[in-house]
């Protein structure tokens, strides 16, 4: 009997299984969608090709994740795809008279990150005739995305996509890294931001846009304007060096008169 799983992160137990694919661009399609979002576990059921994943188009529409391709495991039945799995979800536009629970993506993915002993695989049907209900009663929960309900028929690999996007949003949050969102800097100090606005405001002042007998509310709304922006060190630089040019301007232009 397979032991919980309980530190095992969920990129590394959750397993995609394609079931008696027709085409092999979708295969390498869906590939690609996995490995965007993390994921490297693919399972073939009984492919129309053999050899699917091998196939050019396969190969040509994976773009890239050539290496989740050639590690997909092909095998002839969806018990054997699910061996180690204590957990299913069948993807399906139809609805059933007769299935489990019906959940969203977003529901699915958040209950596998919740509950970290699942050993997990989420189970993808044909492209024409999709899964076969004798597949949907094996599984825990049906999962139907929910797409425009006069036009609700995804491409296999988008449908792969939706579920790989919400499982790895379930699993990393909305937090970001540095390398994820591009540089981010040292946060400006409340002094140094505090002189970017005593230097610009002289700047304000200098070229008549703010009267310092008369200065209404401007500056307290420019700095609720920044507060929003938690500015860093290096765009307060930026900023004080535009009020010191329009500065020097201004002097320079006094200087001719």
């Amino acid at each position: 009997m397979m032991q919980p799983q309980t530190d095992t992160p969920l990129f590394n137990r959750l397993r995609f299984i394609l079931v008696e694919t027709s085409r092999p661009g979708n295969i390498g399609a869906t590939a690609r969608a996995i490995k965007n979002m993390g994921f490297t576990d693919l399972v073939l059921v009984n492919p129309r090709f053999p050899d699917a994943a091998l196939q050019e188009e396969a190969v040509a529409f994976a773009s890239g994740a050539q290496d989740i391709l050639q590690s997909a495991r092909i095998v002839g039945s969806i018990e054997e795809a699910l061996v180690d799995c204590n957990f299913a979800a069948a993807v399906t536009a139809r609805l059933r008279e007769f299935s489990p629970p019906v959940i969203s993506p977003r529901a699915l993915a958040t209950r596998l990150v919740e509950e970290s002993g699942l050993r997990a695989a989420v189970v993808f049907g044909n492209e024409r005739f999709g899964l076969p209900n004798e597949i949907v009663e094996k599984c825990n929960v049906l999962i139907n995305i929910p797409a425009n309900p006069d036009y609700s028929s995804l491409n296999l690999a988008q449908a792969v996509q939706v579920l790989a996007y919400e499982a790895r949003m379930a699993a990393v949050g909305e937090t970001r890294t540095a390398t994820e969102i591009g540089f981010q800097g040292e946060a400006a100090s409340m002094a140094q931001i505090d002189g970017m606005y005593t230097h610009l405001e002289q700047a304000l002042v200098a070229i008549d846009f703010l009267d310092a007998n008369n200065p209404k509310k401007l500056m307290p709304r420019l700095k609720r304007l920044f507060s929003r922006t938690q500015l860093e060190t290096e765009e307060v630089n930026i900023l004080r060096g535009i009020a010191k040019q329009i500065l020097a301007q201004k002097n320079k232009g006094g200087d001719k008169n």
